[in-house]
């Protein structure tokens, strides 16, 4: 029993030791044969189209060649550790499909003549790649060669690098340090690289905003066939899809493939001695060095394109006033910035010297979106801040920096000095503060919150409305941090909430508005259902009116709900008509409060007819403006008055939704008060001493503007009243940037696609208010008039060739707001109209491609629609008021 129990032990621990012999011998990666050349076939094709393709074909290439490989040493000690040796020969460039002759711009031309005679050389040079255990450890090649050379090579040899067991590792490679999933099977390793974990050294920009940013959905996937422990066949194919989140047409799809095929093998060169690799590189070849596996940067340069003032000449005729309207503006806009990316301080200091006056406006636009610190310089010199005659320019300045895309540090330090320096205007001061708040959230959404710029504006901001007694001065501080958005601001608008002061309590309650929810403590509720409820002093009724605001949105409880409603019917005649309105639109529509508010009305003293059967002409309404798979836009209509009839506050609101995302597209308000003794009538409760004011406030693309006044003060009004003719306050007028995404896409192949989405706006908003004693009428109307371009280009230019897509969509379009009282008789007459004109939608796609000869290709289609014009739908009772006004009318 005893020996069985040995000859079991010592057979066990055999077994054990041959185990892990195994285990040393097996390879890690692919292992080359000693004295043994591959020889194998290799194809890398580019296709560049639409998303979901085209009949006219893809734009790009393909690149075939022979490659011959062959072990030059090994460590004697690690198998797997290899220097390789890989030769191109017999290049072949031709395109990716199949052309006519007229439209193959490689039509005649051979493979020298497209590459030229240095770089086809560069191309056949023999290199060296260092693996081991199937990684790649160094790629070896000479400094000499062209960046798209060397490039090219580094994309054969991500050929090389792969593992024979199933995992997941981090891999260097062209492609950056990426996460890599292998799946091994008999003779077969599935490679799928995640591209979203790709890091590089090229790091572009984006849209902070996802509803007008552009979204990227990317495969990569290899398969290696095995035969003897190396490469029969490997077959590669990467996908790249880019579009705009807002309008799926406008999207360009990027297809690389890699094809490396083994021919046969025959007897090759004697393994070279050696005790380490860099000593059997140097004698191979004493001029090749470790360049690197990440790929560089290709620098190239546009021959024969013009200068940026000849750009300026070209298109400064689609940037006049007039043509504002029309979507050659924005499309010209974009174009020009790009020119501006390009250009120095002095050529752009040329262009703003040398615009007309009615052009410099739309100049400092394009300038100042640019965001390089060329364009900011140059505008900098440009504006003086101590001459109240620029005021139009510096406000234009100060707004696109609001809007900016990306901007960076030095952009809001240059605003921290101007409003430190001396500035004539008020209103230019209230504007700098104000968009200072703007780029502080913009840089705080990139990680930027404590870098020490940002940390000194919020200190200012923060502070700001404790310290100074003035009135504007108070209102500019709170609409920073209403455009900031800090949490720790949350505390101090919810202290100015309950202020005195109307303005004061308006602006904090709106900030408040827009926080997320989960940042609105107990604290804040009880603050904003005190001012409500009037638990400590009266209040006017707009603030009243925005305080519910933020009651209905912050996830009211079951008693702030049905507190809410027992209100309703003690409230002063339109704010009881207001309130059951809002309500009543909250069901409707289904927004989020609508369920614990169905459960209060349950109750049958909070819902009961006396309560529901108001009168009044205040109203909130809601709707769709359009829903589709990519966008959903929504707006609103809220529309307070005062007992006597004239317009309190008017509120209409659009929004973005894409991809889980919302965008506060545009809130234009309209306030007034202290109108009553115009029609001798008598104020509300707490509004007996208000001073005559008109106004309008208008926050476009979530950036607060600064608020335009129509009159104030009696003596003011009056003046207003007898010079009024009608026409309409502008509020907001330029061009502006809304999507600006660049990046640099490296494929596997070594083939680098440069990607570049923008979108620009251009657009006209004015608001303007009547009143006619004699009709007992007054007139609001909000007039939105703009033209929208989004461009997207996807562009790989390897200097010797040159291919790409453009994917694009531009609109006309106009919306206009116009509300009309009539307090003649009590309930007066209002009547809300909200029009859209019909407007035309295009869709294009260009494809192209070029050679530095200048020989060139493009092919252009463009599809084209009218969407009909319609009158937005809003409540029974308004539409029948309107019949009334208009009847009244004749």
């Amino acid at each position: 029993m005893l020996v069985l129990a040995v000859l079991l032990l010592c057979a066990a621990t055999s077994a054990t030791a041959s185990t892990k012999a195994a285990a040393a011998a097996a390879a890690a990666g692919p292992r080359l044969n000693n004295n043994q050349l591959y020889k194998f076939s290799y194809t890398t094709e580019l296709l560049l189209d639409k998303a979901w393709g085209s009949k006219e074909g893809s734009a790009g290439y393909r690149i075939s060649s022979n490659v011959n490989v062959n072990l030059v040493w090994r460590d004697p000690s690690n198998k797997d550790d290899q220097l390789i040796q890989l030769a191109i020969s017999n290049v072949r460039i031709e395109p990716v499909t199949e052309r006519s002759e007229k439209n193959n711009i490689l039509h005649g031309a051979t493979t020298e003549s497209i590459l030229g005679k240095t770089k086809l050389e560069a191309l056949t040079k023999p290199f060296l790649v260092h693996l081991k255990n199937g990684k790649i450890k160094a790629f070896y090649s000479y400094w000499s060669e062209p960046a798209t050379i060397k490039n090219l090579k580094r994309g054969i040899s991500s050929l090389l690098q792969f593992q024979i067991h199933t995992g997941k590792v981090v891999e260097n490679d062209v492609s950056g340090r990426c996460t890599v999933q292998y799946q091994a099977a008999q003779g077969q390793v599935t490679r799928t690289k995640i591209l979203e974990t790709c890091k590089t050294s090229e790091t572009g920009f984006t849209t902070h905003s996802t509803v007008l940013g552009v979204n990227r959905k990317s495969s990569s996937v290899t398969v290696f066939k095995l035969e003897d422990g190396f490469i029969r066949s490997a077959e590669a194919e990467e996908t790249h899809f880019l579009g705009v989140n807002a309008h799926r047409p406008t999207a360009a799809k990027i297809l690389s493939r890699q094809s490396l095929v083994l021919l046969g093998k025959e007897a090759g060169p004697l393994e070279v001695a050696g005790k380490d690799v860099a000593g059997v590189v140097k004698s191979v070849d004493g001029k090749l060095a470790a360049v690197g596996v990440v790929p560089e940067k290709l620098k190239t340069q546009c021959k024969g394109c013009p200068s940026l003032f000849e750009h300026w000449q070209a298109v400064q005729k689609q940037l006049e006033p007039a043509s504002l309207s029309k979507a050659t503006a924005p499309r010209s806009f974009l174009g020009f910035i790009q020119s501006i990316r390009k250009a120095s301080k002095d050529e752009i200091l040329k262009v703003l010297k040398s615009a007309s006056k009615t052009t410099l406006p739309q100049v400092v636009d394009a300038v100042t979106s640019s965001q390089t610190p060329a364009s900011l310089d140059a505008m900098l010199e440009f504006l003086n801040f101590t001459d109240a005659k620029g005021s139009v320019l510096q406000e234009r300045f100060l707004y696109a920096c609001g809007f900016a895309s990306h901007p960076n540090e030095r952009m809001l330090q240059a605003l921290l000095n101007i409003a430190k320096g001396k500035i004539s205007s008020t209103e230019i001061k209230e504007s700098v503060v104000i968009i200072m708040g703007a780029l502080v959230h913009k840089l705080c959404l990139k990680g930027s919150c404590d870098i020490p710029t940002v940390v000194q504006v919020k200190k200012m901001i923060l502070e700001g409305p404790e310290s100074t007694q003035v009135e504007s001065e108070v209102q500019m501080y709170l609409l920073a941090l209403k455009n900031s958005l800090l949490p720790d601001a949350i505390p101090i608008l919810t202290k100015f909430a309950e202020s005195e002061v109307g303005s004061y309590s308006t602006i904090a309650l709106t900030a408040l508005e827009r926080y997320d929810v989960n940042l609105i403590t107990p604290e804040v509720k009880q603050t904003v259902n005190r001012i409500y409820h009037q638990n400590r002093r009266i209040y006017e009724k707009n603030v009243r009116a925005a305080a519910a605001d933020v009651i209905l949105s912050s996830n009211p409880s079951y008693i702030e709900v049905k507190n809410l409603l027992l209100s309703i019917g003690n409230l002063p005649h339109e704010m009881n008509k207001y309130m059951l309105s809002k309500i009543q639109d909250i069901l409707r529509f289904q927004m989020p409060a609508s369920k614990i508010i169905q459960r209060a009305l349950e109750d049958m003293i909070s819902h009961n007819y006396d309560r529901f059967a108001k009168v009044g002409s205040s109203s909130a309404f809601s709707g769709f403006m359009a829903q589709s798979p990519d966008v959903t836009s929504t707006y609103s209509l809220d529309i307070l008055y005062s007992g006597s009839g004239i317009l309190r506050r008017s509120n209409m609101n659009i929004y973005g939704a894409s991809q889980g995302s919302m965008l506060h597209g545009l809130q234009v308000a309209i306030e007034a008060q202290g109108l009553e003794s115009l029609i001798a009538a008598t104020p509300d409760e707490g509004e007996e001493d208000l001073e005559s004011f008109a106004g309008m406030s208008a926050l476009l693309f979530d950036v607060q503007l600064r608020p335009v006044t129509f009159f104030k003060g009696y003596s003011d009004l009056m003046s207003k009243m007898f010079s009024m003719t009608g026409e309409p306050m502008n509020v907001v007028k330029g061009l502006i940037l809304l999507t600006d995404h660049s990046e640099v896409v490296q494929l596997q192949s070594g083939l680098k696609a440069n990607a570049e989405f923008q979108g620009g706006l251009a657009i006209d908003i004015s608001g303007g208010m009547e009143i006619s004693l004699w009709y007992r009428e007054s007139k609001t109307s909000v007039n939105n008039r703009g033209a929208l371009v989004v461009t997207g280009n996807v562009t790989v230019d390897m200097d010797f060739l040159r291919a790409g897509v453009e994917v694009s969509f531009d609109t006309e379009a106009s919306l206009d707001f116009i509300t009309t009282v009539q307090f003649s008789e009590y309930p007066f007459l209002v009547c809300m109209q909200m029009d859209k004109a019909t407007f035309p939608v295009s869709d294009y796609f260009s494809r192209y491609e070029s050679l530095p000869s200048g020989k060139s290709i493009m092919s252009r289609k463009a599809k084209k629609q009218l969407v009909s014009g319609s009158e937005f739908p809003l409540h029974q009772e308004n539409s029948n008021m309107c019949k009334r006004v208009f009847e009244s009318s004749w």
